[in-house]
């Protein structure tokens, strides 16, 4: 005996099925919503769930829920999801905002040996204590979670970028001096020196200069089968070299001092250095940090045999970003020392001096931007 359905049929006013039927045919609306006008189409025409189903490529109790939905509340809201539809929510915002503020925590804090979070860890954490804390739904948290719960907020637990505090009370005003000095410069360099001034200095160390040297020869590249250099992993160490630098922020040139260490003894001779450098008669003006040989006795007992002679501007503490020569460093590690091999402290001395030289022949002035244009202003500004 055939099966008889007992469901009611459906039926459509004219101008529901001539607007199911254009929506049908849509292709801005969503495809559920064609999907179901299609739907209460055919189930009107007199065809079967099963051939529904069968004909849309979906299963019969979607069909079945979008033709009872149409019996019982219209057209219209059969084509809508019902309020409360879907998967509910397991956790709370309470829940997320628990378990962020533990990671806001370290695990040291809490009881563990560790300084920093896992996702392991964290959830490990949860699971434990969130009956307590009166989070039970946490009671089956995973790791994948807590990385969706920290990501949306966002927290990094497992992550240290680091910070420098400014541990300097004067870090405003020395910062503000060193810019007059970079300003200063900017404006000489179109009008031309002062006579009270023959140049203008900027001077740091970089110490710790390795000097490496292979424990085998380099292999040049080969066409066509290594591209690079080759290089054994072994090396020597021969010991350490600093250089004292001063660059000229008006020529670029630069004035440099390769030794073996970088005490008071060897900065004296650097302010020889640069005495004999420039003609006498005028100031020499220094930006430099608060190094203790730079105001150290010996220091200071040079400065007194050559009076007038020499205007030191320091940085503020943790403010060696502020030093011009940082950048010649930096250029200086990217070009010469990188991947530099020697066989002996006294090659890399050599080596160092020689590229001062090459640097020198074509020299390049370091030109400092940040804050002038604020500092220009507050000067205009200024009565």
């Amino acid at each position: 005996m055939p099966f008889v359905s007992t469901r009611a049929q459906l039926s459509l006013a004219q101008e529901e099925e001539a607007w199911l039927r254009q929506l049908s045919q849509s292709r801005s609306e969503s495809v559920a919503r064609v999907q179901r006008a299609q739907i209460l189409l055919r189930y009107a025409q007199g065809e079967t769930v099963s051939a529904i189903a069968a004909a849309l490529d979906t299963n019969r109790p979607k069909v079945e829920r979008c033709i009872s939905k149409a019996l019982q509340l219209g057209v219209r809201a059969a084509l809508q999801d019902l309020p409360g539809r879907g998967r509910r929510a397991r956790l709370s915002e309470e829940d997320k905002a628990w378990v962020v503020n533990l990671a806001c925590q370290k695990p040291k804090e809490l009881g563990y040996a560790q300084e920093l979070w896992t996702t392991r860890l964290l959830a490990q954490h949860v699971r434990k204590h969130c009956r307590q804390a009166g989070h039970g739904n946490l009671g089956k948290l995973g790791r994948g979670t807590v990385s969706k719960i920290l990501a949306a907020h966002p927290v990094r637990p497992h992550k240290i970028e680091y910070y420098l505090e400014r541990r300097d009370p004067e870090f405003e005003a020395k910062m503000i001096e060193v810019l007059h000095v970079y300003r200063d410069v900017a404006v000489w360099r179109k009008t031309g020196l002062p006579g009270e001034v023959v140049g203008v200095l900027s001077y740091d160390e970089k110490p710790g200069i390795q000097a490496i040297g292979n424990t085998a020869p380099d292999l040049p590249p080969v066409p066509s089968r290594h591209a690079t250099i080759g290089r054994d992993h072994e090396y020597k160490r021969y010991g350490t070299l600093s250089l004292l630098a001063g660059i000229d922020l008006l020529s670029g040139e630069v004035l440099g001092l390769v030794r073996d260490r970088h005490r008071s003894r060897e900065f004296v001779e650097f302010l020889s250095l640069t005495h004999q450098h420039y003609p006498p008669g005028a100031r020499i003006r220094l930006v430099l940090d608060n190094h203790s040989a730079h105001i150290s006795r010996e220091t200071r007992a040079y400065l007194a045999s050559v009076p007038n002679r020499f205007e030191f501007v320091f940085t503020p503490k943790h403010g060696s970003w502020l030093n011009l020569v940082e950048s010649f460093f930096g250029k200086l590690a990217r070009t010469l020392l990188r991947g530099i091999r020697v066989n002996s402290k006294q090659e890399l001395r050599a080596r160092i001096e020689l590229y001062l030289q090459e640097v020198n022949e074509e020299p390049t002035v370091f030109k400092w931007k940040y804050k002038l244009e604020t500092l220009a202003a507050e000067s205009v500004a200024s009565p």
